[in-house]
């Protein structure tokens, strides 16, 4: 893992026992202070692989800790006031112990940017995990969650990594189409009934995987043509049919696996071609409108919007066509209108940053769940 090229290891002395010579063999490196106490030096505790079935007494100063290693264990708890006094830990692995619940204290690691809990039988991360805002990958794998907490995705805004594959989640919280920074999205092996409808926000997200969701998973939600950064996608094993018309306009797309689904559209043979050719004909079958009509003209709208599928606008009214309207090889839509105010340039200067969108200031002002809504985007 990443977190494994940061500082050379140094195995920190605990109290008691445990652990045999391997515990006892190294100790912390100590250095003086101005004041002349001897302080424990910042460096990683890695007491994996020891059988433990409880942790021992600290004997060191732990907000000194910048990788605590707990994995391969027998732990069934660990301690709140432990782990709220891991002040300046920045990753911490805990995987394949048996764990049933995380400590709810670990909302207090502000400076934890990698955690690794799968392989236990958790099922559900406490709430308090959206306070660790410098998160940037989570490992939930091989676990018994069915659900994760509702807001999650508002404020993990640094999350690069979700793995929560091999789980029992029904449903991904809405707020999940809100991590801006999100690259990786495992959620194979699940119980997905669907997906977040709006996705596009997901503007970095480069690979998503929701195969293996059996009998559960039957449909993908449009907005998943708008995921401009998507370099792999594998929707494999599934009771897909159809794949939405928008996932022609995958630009960057190079990798879409599709076994193992009772597809009608496209056809196999489609498939079997190449990757362009299946973007050529869901795009062609965008062009051509459907039974959806309706809601692929308030999809392309954002397609358009987003650069992914080009539009071109008619000017002039005629042939019973209104002004104002776009036209894309015989296919018609509404003009993009803004509402509320989204297209002046006070607003568009926040589309644009990120930062200036959920900075404070702006937050009373302009919520995510209404700038980012179906209603606020799309012409009804």
């Amino acid at each position: 893992m990443m977190y494994e090229q940061q500082q050379q290891v140094t195995l920190m002395e605990m109290g008691g026992n445990r652990g045999g010579d391997r515990h006892r063999r190294s100790r912390p490196r100590r250095s003086s202070s101005r004041d002349g106490e001897e302080t424990v030096g910042v460096g990683v505790v890695d007491l994996s692989g020891m059988s433990l079935d409880s942790l021992p007494i600290p004997s060191l100063n732990l907000a000194t800790v910048s990788k605590l290693d707990l994995s391969n264990n027998n732990l069934q708890i660990i301690p709140e006031s432990l782990t709220a006094r891991l002040l300046n830990v920045v990753a911490l692995d805990v995987h394949s112990n048996q764990l049933k619940s995380l400590p709810n204290s670990i909302g207090c690691l502000s400076k934890l940017k990698f955690l690794n809990v799968s392989g236990n039988h958790l099922q559900a991360l406490p709430k308090t995990i959206e306070n660790c805002r410098s998160l940037e990958e989570l490992n939930a794998n091989f676990n018994q969650l069915t659900m994760l907490p509702d807001t999650i995705g508002f404020e993990l805004v640094n999350l690069k990594k979700l793995s929560v594959n091999s789980n029992k989640l029904i449903l991904l919280p809405q707020s999940i189409s809100h991590l801006t920074s999100l690259r990786v999205l495992d959620a194979r092996l699940n119980c997905l009934r669907s997906l977040p409808e709006d996705m596009e926000n997901l503007i970095n997200l480069e690979v998503l995987n929701v195969s293996q969701n059996f009998q559960y998973l039957e449909t993908l939600p449009y907005s998943i043509g708008l995921l401009m950064s998507l370099v792999e996608l594998d929707v494999s094993y599934n009771k897909i049919k159809c794949l939405p018309d928008s996932v022609g306009c995958l630009k960057n797309l190079q990798k879409l696996s599709v076994e193992g689904n009772p597809l009608v559209s496209p056809p196999m043979e489609v498939f079997e071609q190449s990757l362009q050719v299946v973007k050529e004909y869901l795009c062609e079958k965008m062009k051509a409108g459907g039974e959806n009509h309706r809601k692929k003209k308030s999809w392309v709208g954002k397609l358009v919007k987003y650069a992914t599928f080009n539009g071109k606008m008619i000017t002039s009214g005629g042939a019973g066509r209104r002004s104002g309207e776009w036209e894309r090889d015989g296919f018609i839509m509404s003009e993009y209108r803004s509402i509320d105010g989204l297209a002046s340039p006070g607003y568009m200067g926040m589309l644009s940053s990120p930062s200036r969108l959920f900075s404070p200031q702006n937050m009373g002002m302009l919520s995510p769940r209404r700038l980012f809504s179906p209603r606020t985007y799309c012409t009804k």
